[in-house]
């Protein structure tokens, strides 16, 4: 078991320019120690048989079927919008 102490977390700390009282490294020093110890944890684990995943949610596409249809009459779009020129909205140059 690795048991990560206050020096550690000050540490470590260091390298993110984060930091910690001495009341806070022992905090963080336990909660890292668990983790560790329940990641040590995993890999006691029998992978052998299982199949790997790329998501751990089965992901379906829904998606409707892309049929062209006349939402809006482009004389009324056109009749909508503050400056127009052979059919095309104009729109400021951002360049």
């Amino acid at each position: 078991m690795t048991k990560f102490t206050t020096e550690d977390v000050h540490y470590f700390a260091n390298f993110a320019k984060i930091a910690f009282s001495d009341q806070e490294a022992e905090v963080f020093s336990e909660i890292i120690s668990e983790l560790v110890e329940f990641g040590d944890a995993l890999k006691e684990v029998d992978t052998d048989n299982i199949e790997p995943m790329t998501h751990p949610l089965q992901m379906f596409n829904v998606l409707r079927e892309d049929v062209p249809q006349d939402v809006l009459d482009r004389d009324e779009m056109l009749a909508s919008v503050k400056e127009h020129e052979d059919g095309m909205i104009k729109v400021p140059n951002i360049l």
